[in-house]
């Protein structure tokens, strides 16, 4: 089973600040001590902070309550409480935050250390002390801390990488980023061997580019049939999209129609991500059984169509080539 877990809804709760305190000094030697009651600590605050690290939500499995810490109580002789210490909540890149109760966005964390404060913590409340004046020279006076926040948020991740290689299940899309990159995606000849998307990084020698290999979806897609929007939403951060065909298909007509119904549902989850695909990849071209009917492939105007073949190592060089320029 998958450890990968792209969306998790967690309750966070930031700190009370602690109460200020009324407490006059008492010494021996001083008959009129004034007031010296100190100030209540700041409850703790609740962060994000984005980690490069991390690729899932899986730590959040089993944890649904994250609770920043209480500022504490002031004290005498002007003695401030404690700070309650805040809760750092480390998630990877490309995850949103998001108010459920509102369905309001409320951070993208997509660099590495960015941090977010989403609650913070209650302010500590004033000791005596502060309120001391000419006319009053012993307040009485001091000032309760101010509780926290709670909030409801949802975890959404959307994964980024610099080109994914999108497509229906079981085109070979896993076996094509094993071979141009450093991935170990799993691989196997049945539908839905990906279930979350892998990445791998594609090496060159001034530069690294992430790849994904995102999960296939299938005819319905955008209704949330199959993987669903579980599949779509990673593919809308990727700068470039590189769709993989299947070429063990029957004749040319067939790949036409696997072809158009995948664009067909680009569209209907998002209209603007059809003009990301850059390059068209014909995988399993050692199949094929109309080689000489693949001029006839209606593909994209002005996009790349390379064919390809894992088993065979057919062009895949080409390809991280081509990947190289776009």
């Amino acid at each position: 089973m998958s450890n990968f877990l792209d969306y998790k809804e967690i309750a966070i709760i930031s700190g009370n600040g602690g109460n200020g305190v009324a407490s006059f000094r008492r010494e021996k030697y001083v008959p009129f001590g004034g007031p010296d009651g100190g100030d209540g600590g700041d409850g703790g605050s609740i962060v994000f902070l984005g980690k490069s690290n991390l690729r899932s939500l899986k730590d959040f499995k089993n944890k649904k309550l994250f609770r920043a810490k209480n500022g504490s109580n002031g004290g005498k002789k002007n003695k401030s409480g404690k700070n309650g210490s805040n809760i750092e909540i480390k998630v990877p890149l490309g995850t949103e935050i998001l108010d459920i109760q509102r369905n309001k966005k409320l951070a993208d964390i997509t660099i590495d250390g960015q941090r977010v404060e989403i609650l913070r913590g209650g302010k500590g409340g004033l000791g005596n002390l502060n309120f001391k004046s000419s006319r009053n020279r012993a307040p009485r006076k001091f000032t309760q801390g101010k509780k926290g926040s709670s909030l409801k948020v949802a975890l959404n991740l959307k994964t980024i990488a610099d080109i994914s290689l999108v497509g229906f299940p079981n085109v070979g899309k896993s076996s094509i980023i094993r071979r141009i990159t450093n991935s170990k995606a799993d691989v196997g000849n049945y539908p839905f061997t990906t279930t979350s998307p892998n990445l791998g990084v594609c090496k060159f020698d001034n530069e690294d580019i992430l790849v994904a290999d995102i999960p296939g979806l299938i005819e319905n897609a955008h209704l949330g049939k199959g993987l669903g929007h579980k599949f779509l939403k990673h593919i809308e951060r990727s700068r470039i999209l590189i769709e993989v065909l299947d070429l063990s298909c029957e004749n040319i007509e067939d790949l036409n129609k696997q072809h158009k119904d995948f664009i067909y549902e680009l569209n209907m989850y998002n209209k603007k991500l059809k003009s990301n695909i850059k390059v068209i990849v014909l995988n399993k071209f050692d199949l094929c059984k109309f080689k000489n009917k693949i001029k006839d492939f209606i593909g994209i105007k002005n996009i790349s169509i390379i064919e390809t073949s894992c088993i065979k190592d057919i062009n895949l060089e080409k390809l991280k080539n081509i990947i190289k320029s776009i």
